[in-house]
């Protein structure tokens, strides 16, 4: 009988187990994926052809991923939730499913970033990204299908970025590089994919691509373009759209030499090495047998009016009673939206209706909500009993509980908790938690895990706005940003008798509407007030709507309010010191304008110390990238005092990628167990930069070699110029809670490294190597490093595994700056690493702290000596007597040969057509051919070619070339 008592509450505990992962996100289960919520962007125009062709990209790309994975994964189930303003089909209505949680959103491109897919992916190598991005017309527009392959294969693509934190092997920024063996190959993998160099622009105007002799690498002009026919199978990471793709790049394929971000970011292991180190990988077995996996199945979900309950904890160990009936206030009267229903129940040892649902319709229905708030507490704490309470008053009107909401708020323990884990699981409802202070339930997060709702902590000393923050953040499920409040302000502050609460908020145009400032105190007696606009007006005192038993009072600016600095100054008239708070808010004022967002994500809401977490806010309006921005975290622990981070967008240390509109940081400084919250304050006085967001994007292929005929896609579209940067804005955001375990006050040895340096660039400039990165911390990317360790190799295969063995490069005399700033160090290279014709040094650099703690080998860098670099701009008569009698010969025959193609040159430039790299065969120096374009890069055939420059003269000298076979 125990026995059996023990496999039921094992078994229950695993199912609640599985629903808690289900609803929190993806889930694998046998070999299929699961829960894969594809959300339709409320401000996308209704097209019912967008439904149907997704269907068919998942359907597509589940059986291309079954045979890439080598029949271990496929997709399983996707549910597709549909924005409420598109017509009502009798969907179904979602559950845990929400615009703001999904693993794929469908939104409108800014007009910086095209139809580009991509990947919101910030967490690192092998690290699950936020969530993959299409625009309306990528699903709908035939003609991007050859610019991007198939959306299925395009699906897969981004789907290894998203699900298992992969990189792309393509390189914009280099396309090309020069390998170890001295020959030129473009940025790819796998190296067996075949095509040919062609030039551009109009800077290479005789028709080649152009050699820089400083790095020895094709100068800005020139490209690869890939033959449409192919025998490679790999890689989708780099060019899924070839047809012969079926494979990521493993360790026979995989090129560790090309100066990609996946090389980059995963310590040079392939695409394939880092899916087989992914949980998904080792816990799932191939499928047997030949048979092909179901075709997924899909759930239409469309959102519905919102219903929430409000369930507070008026037990005795409630001692915040007056600060949760304030902010549960302001969450009534100036958050929730109109149309929304809420209701309201509170919990001791039994649960109260303190009101059943009740549709906002107008003020006097929130201020009538606000009359049932409580204001004492006693007895013990039932949160289950509040919870099943809640359900019951969340099936008025229709009986359904699913995709409500329930707000719960708990201070104390309830020691059977676990006994509504199956209502929860049941109920179809979401629920938030807040847990306030030190003895909160600690199982309360498993309440929000379990139903995919939000978690939260808040403070309970009187001087922290946390609780009201707690409340601001739980937004409407439906994505429609154009509709939610926007925090631009929230401060707490214990202010003396007849002192004063100052400050300023900053409205920006995108802003305006339904603005509110909100203040709080704690003392019956009445406060002076002053907010001025921008233009100098000022409200008063008597400017404010008061309710005086909650002690709160409102400034609603009339109409929508004039951008620019708005000042407040609230003094405290009573003769003790109180509490003072002033919460700022507003609303977009147009549609038509995109909105600055701030999102705020904590890389795992759970911590084991000494291990860190990172902490990144995402800044963009629309989906551009905001740069230069200031952002500063403030961690709020339950023990001790709040402590700051700014958070940086360099590319370094926790940041992934340098401006891309993500900063970034590592958590680590924790000094005791507990849960903690991270505030967010973005700020910034003067013109901000925007940029299309660049990171994970699909490739745009800009054309094809078929049939020996070269078939360009049009040209990427330009950037837009409209929106290139934007005024002072501020805005404030509160992530969900976070916990840490295994803090030791008996630990007193550094256990923190310097970060990985990821960023370290080269250049070769008058015989020096200039270096330079961004400066690692003594902890992670804080603080200064005690000093660097570099070394030089001609092979970066030793360089990388035997680092210490390398030769060194004396570094003694640079100082290490602070973390995050930029170094630069210069040398001059040995003179025997040079050779008759050029040297390729690899670089890296490995940084250490005062405890002798070693970073990881940092990213490799090359620098190309060529043994002519310096000595050939142009020929002429004293310069051709260094090259032997049939290198003259060459010469000359092939400026005669040139010449002739030069003017069909520029007769294609002035038709708008592509000149392209003719190959000159060593065997037959006077034949260029004229009727086929020559391949570069597979048959191992050196060539070295002259190129002419403007005036007709013999220019720069192209080095070996690795050239491919004829198309």
């Amino acid at each position: 009988m125990l026995a059996s008592v023990f496999f039921w509450n094992v078994t229950l505990l695993a199912s609640f187990h599985f629903c808690a992962v289900a609803a929190s996100g993806v889930q694998l289960r046998g070999n299929g994926y699961e829960n894969i919520v594809i959300a339709i962007n409320p401000q996308v125009q209704e097209n019912p052809q967008i439904i149907s062709n997704i269907k068919d990209m998942i359907s597509e790309a589940s059986l291309y991923l079954f045979n890439v994975t080598k029949r271990r994964f496929y997709y399983r189930e996707a549910k597709i939730l549909i924005p409420s303003s598109w017509q009502s089909l009798n969907y179904q209505r979602p559950k845990h499913e929400t615009y703001e949680k999904a693993s794929i959103i469908v939104a409108n491109q800014n007009l910086n970033n095209g139809n580009d897919p991509y990947t919101l992916h910030y967490k690192g190598c092998g690290k699950m990204g936020k969530y993959i991005h299409f625009s309306p017309d990528f699903l709908t527009d035939d003609t991007l299908l050859p610019i991007y392959g198939s959306r299925g294969r395009v699906f897969v693509h981004e789907w290894a970025h998203y699900r298992w934190g992969l990189f792309d092997e393509y390189n914009y920024e280099t396309p090309f590089f020069v390998s170890v063996d001295d020959k030129i190959k473009p940025t790819r993998c796998s190296s067996e994919i075949a095509g040919m160099y062609i030039c551009k622009k109009r800077s290479c105007s005789d028709g080649n691509c152009i050699i820089d002799p400083q790095t020895g690498n094709f100068e800005e002009g020139c490209m690869f373009l890939y033959n449409k026919t192919q025998k490679a199978k790999s890689s989708i990471m780099y060019m899924q759209a070839l047809s012969s793709v079926v494979e990521f790049c493993d360790e026979n394929s995989h090129d560790r030499e090309s100066p990609n971000m996946q090389n980059k970011m995963c310590s040079y292991r392939s695409t394939w090495d880092v899916i087989k180190g992914s949980s998904d990988y080792r816990d799932t077995l191939p499928m047997t047998g030949n048979d092909l996996p179901p075709l997924p199945s899909f759930s239409l979900l469309q959102t519905g009016v919102r219903k929430i309950c409000l369930v507070l904890d008026v037990s005795e160990h409630m001692s915040m009673i007056r600060r949760m009936q304030q902010a549960a206030a302001i969450f009534l009267l100036h958050i929730v939206a109109t149309d929304s229903y809420v209701g309201i129940v509170t919990y001791n040892e039994t649960a109260e209706v303190k009101s059943p649902l009740r549709e906002i319709v107008n003020d006097d229905v929130r201020m009538n909500l606000t009359r049932h708030l409580p204001a004492t507490s006693n007895g013990d704490a039932s949160i289950c009993k509040g919870i099943i309470s809640a359900l019951q008053v969340l099936k008025s009107p229709d009986g359904n509980t699913d995709g409500s909401e329930i707000i719960l708020v708990a201070s104390g323990e309830d020691r059977n908790l676990d006994s509504c884990f199956s209502d929860v699981s049941l109920g179809g409802a979401v629920i938030h938690t807040i847990a306030i202070g030190t003895k909160a339930d600690s199982q309360l997060e498993y309440l929000s895990e379990m139903s995919g709702g939000d978690t939260f902590f808040a403070s309970d000393n009187m001087e922290s706005n946390s609780l009201i923050n707690a409340f601001s953040e739980i937004p409407p499920r439906h994505g429609n940003i154009a509709q939610q409040l926007i925090k631009l302000g929230s401060v707490s502050r214990l202010t003396s008798a007849g002192g004063q609460l100052s400050g300023f908020v900053t409205i920006d145009r995108t802003l305006g509407n339904d603005t509110s400032f909100i203040i709080t105190w704690q003392v019956s007696e009445l406060l002076e007030v002053l907010i001025q606009d921008p233009a100098g007006n000022n409200y008063s005192t008597e400017n404010l709507q008061y309710d005086l038993d909650l002690q709160v009072a409102c400034l609603r600016v009339p109409g929508i309010a004039q951008d620019g600095t708005w000042t407040y100054n609230v003094i405290n008239k009573a003769n003790i010191s109180q509490v003072f708070g002033m919460f700022v808010t507003s609303r977009p004022a147009s549609e038509a304008i995109a909105q600055v967002i701030v999102h705020v994500d904590i890389s795992t809401n759970t911590i084991t110390f000494p291990n860190p977490v990172i902490i990144a806010a995402e800044v963009k309006q629309g989906f551009s990238a905001i740069l230069g921005v200031n952002v500063t975290a403030t961690i709020e622990p339950e023990f001790g005092n709040p402590f700051f981070l700014t958070l940086l967008d360099d590319g370094a240390g926790a940041d992934v990628a340098k401006d891309d509109g993500v900063y970034s940081k590592y958590l680590f400084s924790f000094t005791q167990n507990g849960r903690f919250s991270v505030n967010v304050d973005v700020e910034w006085e003067d013109t901000a930069t925007l940029i299309p967001v660049k990171i994970s994007r699909s490739m745009y292929i800009p054309g094809y070699i078929e049939n020996g005929t070269i078939n360009m896609n049009p040209p990427r579209p330009l950037a837009s110029e409209a929106e290139s940067t934007i005024q002072s804005f501020r805005r404030t955001v509160t992530s969900g809670s976070g916990s840490v375990t295994n803090v030791s006050h008996q630990t007193t040895t550094d256990m923190f490294p310097p970060c990985r340096i990821t960023d370290l660039d080269a250049k070769m400039e008058n015989g020096y190597v200039w270096l330079s990165w961004t400066a690692p911390g003594d902890n992670y990317d804080q603080g200064t490093v005690s000093r660097y360790e570099m070394r030089m190799s001609s092979s970066p295969m030793d360089l990388r595994e035997n680092f210490f063995s390398a030769a060194v490069i004396n570094a003694s005399t640079l100082k290490p700056q602070n973390a995050g700033n930029r170094e630069i160090f210069s040398f001059a290279p040995p003179n025997n690493i040079v050779t008759e014709n050029g040297s390729i040094t690899y670089i890296a650099i490995c940084a250490i702290d005062k405890a002798s703690l070693h970073s990881e080998i940092s990213n490799l860098v090359q620098v190309v000596k060529l043994a002519y670099s310096k000595n050939i701009n142009f020929v002429n008569s004293e310069e051709v007597a260094r090259f032997n009698i049939p290198a003259v010969i060459v010469i000359v025959v092939s400026l005669v040969c040139v010449c002739l193609v030069l003017g069909a040159s520029v007769y294609a430039f002035k038709n708008g057509k592509l000149c392209r790299l003719h190959r000159q065969k060593p065997e037959n120096q006077n034949n260029i051919s004229k009727s086929k374009m020559q391949g570069i890069d597979s048959t191992k055939e050196e060539v070295r070619l002259p190129i002419l420059s403007e005036n007709n003269t013999p220019g720069k000298i192209i080095a070996d070339i690795e050239v491919d076979h004829e198309v």
